[in-house]
């Protein structure tokens, strides 16, 4: 994996709403908003990030997942040029740019498969999967996306040229979009041609269970999404037992023994974590978790400023947790409009400015030094340095032995160590 990995902490944004475009595939109009998201770039830097992880930008027929051309740019967003640019502007501020390669399926509007359609003789056919009596695959039932057949050379030739496509023109990483929903070793033929080009691309696979370091191993990926982690996290914090939490670090553990797992709270596929978590003052703990365990981690839009939204399982069911942004961060209200927004951001800027002054944290492994339903002290270390870490649910103070230093939370001084306050937290070093 890349030296640049290590000090790489992402912020995720879905284009398409961020900037507020039509994803019914009703209005496609063709419209600049890619220029948007430069004027955020400024934003991501003060929050302490220096990644930006692009949802789906290619064309596509409505919501970004149904893609029409790998080498077009969603007219909604722009044209090519405008990728272009704000790549560049990235680059200028030291900004890494992933993007999102869905290459499991398609669209029914991409061209080659309007062709098959047309005519059952014509080559294309072969790009696709069909079943035993010949109907097209849809992707986990949607009739409107279409499986792309991993056995075929052609398409892993098409993979290929799209991920260099986009590198030569100055990205660093892909996100492979349902990864899990395709054959270790189809990466396994895709990523050394890439990486012939470009030793350096970050390349992470969406994988949501199962045998994580093997698909790794298997796929040629750097990482994977460690939805386990995630699940733990705000599951065990809204219900008040860190035995769940511990048990999914001991496979976190596990995993970095092998890969650094790709980390995060929250993203464009799942329920906000200010709506996961009922009590309120239990959402830092989750942002603790998330920025002093080993991993790359990822901030999704909106997170950082506590927003809350519900997925639901209908047609427009993610649009809650995909919303739009204003134009500038100018237009943001005002702290003393939203204080709890403006603590939120203050409160990951001062943690991920903790993690930038603790960079061993990125392969750290931890270990439970107390646990209950209500109470986690965690020590995490690279073999050399370490940190302590409380949290504590309950309505009682949490006592802490160590000879730690507060860095950051709330802790009062004893004798033999610390008490954490009731539902507080702190990270001793």
């Amino acid at each position: 994996m890349a030296d640049w990995t290590e000090h790489v902490i992402w912020w995720h944004v879905y284009p398409l709403g961020f900037v507020g475009a039509d994803t019914t595939g009703v209005d496609r109009t063709p419209t600049h908003r890619l220029r948007q998201i430069e004027s955020w770039l400024d934003y991501l830097l003060d929050l302490g990030a220096n990644g930006l992880a692009l949802g789906p930008v290619f064309a596509s027929s409505t919501h970004g997942y149904d893609t029409i051309d790998y080498f077009q740019v969603d007219p909604r967003l722009g044209d090519t040029a405008d990728l272009e640019h704000l790549i560049a502007e990235c680059g200028r501020r030291g900004i890494r740019v992933m993007l999102d390669g869905v290459f499991n399926h398609v669209g029914r509007e991409f061209a080659p498969l309007r062709t098959a359609l047309a005519d059952p003789a014509a080559p294309e056919n072969a790009l696709f999967r069909r079943s035993e009596t010949g109907e097209l695959v849809a992707f986990e039932g949607h009739d409107a996306l279409v499986t792309l057949n991993h056995e075929n050379p052609a398409v892993t030739n098409l993979v290929t040229e799209v991920m260099t496509y986009w590198l030569d023109r100055g990205i660093d990483a892909w996100r492979l979009d349902a990864a899990y929903a395709m054959p270790a070793e189809f990466w396994a033929g895709v990523l050394p041609r890439v990486r012939e080009r470009h030793p350096e691309v970050y390349v992470m696979g969406e994988v949501l269970h199962g045998d994580y370091a093997g698909f790794v191993a298997a796929s040629g990926v750097d990482t994977v999404t460690q939805y386990e982690l995630w699940q733990a996290i705000w599951h065990a914090i809204d219900e008040r037992n860190f035995f769940e939490l511990d048990w999914a670090l001991t496979r976190h553990t596990a995993f970095l023994g092998s890969f650094v797992p790709y980390t995060f709270v929250g993203n464009h596929d799942v329920t906000r974590l200010a709506s996961q978590i009922s009590d309120e003052r239990h959402h830092p703990h989750a942002l603790v978790l998330l920025l002093t365990l080993g991993g790359t981690p990822a901030i999704y839009y909106g997170d950082e400023r506590g927003l809350q939204a519900v997925k639901e399982q209908r047609a427009g069911g993610d649009d809650a947790i995909r919303p739009a942004y204003p134009a500038t961060p100018a237009e943001l209200p005002p702290a003393d409009q939203e204080p709890l927004a403006a603590a939120t951001f203050t409160l990951y800027q001062e943690l991920i400015g903790l993690r930038r002054r603790h960079p061993w944290l990125h392969t750290a492994t931890s270990k439970p030094l107390a646990l209950t339903n209500t109470a986690y002290v965690y020590e995490v270390t690279d073999g050399i340095h370490r940190l302590v870490v409380a949290l504590n649910l309950s309505d009682e103070a949490l006592p802490v032995t160590t000879d730690a230093e507060r860095l950051a939370g709330t802790a009062d001084r004893t004798p033999a160590g610390h008490t954490v306050p009731p539902h507080g937290w702190a990270i001793l070093g």
